[in-house]
């Protein structure tokens, strides 16, 4: 637990806590397996170029498209890997972890964007179909599936809580995906002709990049945007704080995260005249790292006014101006 400062009655009392663990950018063993998942993805990217354009399937050169995001979304991953591992220092005082969530974001973004150029020119090609060569298209989407398994389970050895490597691992995921579509359109048109199932494949592919670059959108906004994490209830454990012993108020209750999988707390408390400060500080912090994994947590801790027990209410606040709901602990306790 991180100290406490000030003292005397009606002094604040804060104090700052964090889990014993570095704030890093990604293992090396992540790096690597990214890394290699990269070495794998462009090799077989030049290759499917090549077939694509030799036998005029949309699908495969809109799958070498889309591997072409791969690359550069794991190159992406990486370099924010690279970046968010360095230290704080000046002005970035909580270091460069947020870089990730950029990258995320980008990724997010770039499905979107290619899935809907993607979509338009199926639609296209649904209303004047080309020649396809069927039997070119199943061989490499074969091949696709082969590559695409093997870079999945590589990136799914990486640490997918990351929402940066979660980002690229949508983005081999869904190519994967886009591989099988592919690879079924091209034995439809190998078996029958029909050359409109190359641009229905498509059309498949397209609507799993948007479901993946809208969540992935969504998850990287929520934390610019500073929100709660999704399984954290700020109402919820506000209420729980209000109920610890000697606790009388807790407001100014801000609950975000730093990067991914790196929770932060901060909450003004007020507690009992007479009370050690010291000692609620501590067991809040402790409580919050226990049940709800909050390690990292800065808790500035007050002597409530008397008035302010006797009422309860939230009439008399502590702060005239908090943000956010003011909790009270129950009014059972505060009549005992």
């Amino acid at each position: 637990m991180g100290a406490a400062h000030g003292s005397g009655d009606g002094h604040a009392h804060a104090g700052h806590s964090h889990a014993s663990h570095a704030i890093g950018g990604g293992s090396d063993s992540d790096r690597r397996w990214l890394a290699a998942a990269l070495v794998v993805i462009v090799l077989f990217l030049i290759g499917e170029v090549i077939a694509g354009v030799v036998a005029g399937s949309l699908a495969l050169l809109s799958d070498a498209a889309h591997m072409l995001t791969d690359a550069a979304s794991i190159a992406l991953a990486l370099g924010a890997m690279r970046l968010a591992a360095r230290p704080a220092a000046g002005r970035m005082t909580f270091g460069w972890r947020r870089v990730e969530i950029l990258s995320a974001q980008v990724n997010g973004i770039t499905l979107i964007g290619l899935g809907i150029w993607l979509a338009v020119e199926a639609v296209r090609r649904l209303i004047h179909p080309p020649a396809v060569t069927g039997g070119l298209v199943l061989g490499v989407a074969l091949v696709g599936i082969v590559v695409n398994l093997t870079a999945t389970w590589m990136i799914s050895r990486a640490n997918r809580t990351s929402l940066n490597v979660e980002g690229a691992f949508q983005h081999i995921l869904t190519d994967l995906f886009a591989f099988v579509a592919t690879a079924v359109a091209g034995a439809v048109m190998w078996v029958s002709g029909f050359a409109r199932a190359d641009a229905i494949a498509t059309l498949l592919v397209v609507a799993l990049m948007l479901k993946a670059g809208i969540e992935l959108v969504r998850a990287a906004s929520r934390i610019f945007l500073e929100a709660a994490p999704a399984d954290l209830d700020p109402n919820e454990i506000g209420r729980a704080m209000a109920a610890r012993d000697s606790v009388v108020e807790v407001h100014d209750l801000h609950i975000w995260e730093i990067t991914s999988g790196t929770p932060a707390l901060s909450a003004h408390i007020l507690v009992e005249p007479g009370r050690d400060c010291h000692a609620v500080r501590e067991d809040v912090a402790h409580w919050l790292s226990g049940t709800h994994h909050i390690g990292h947590t800065t808790l500035q801790v007050d002597h409530a006014r008397a008035e302010l027990i006797q009422l309860g209410d939230g009439r008399d606040p502590h702060c005239g101006d908090a943000h956010g709901p003011i909790h009270h602990r129950p009014q059972a306790a505060a009549e005992r």
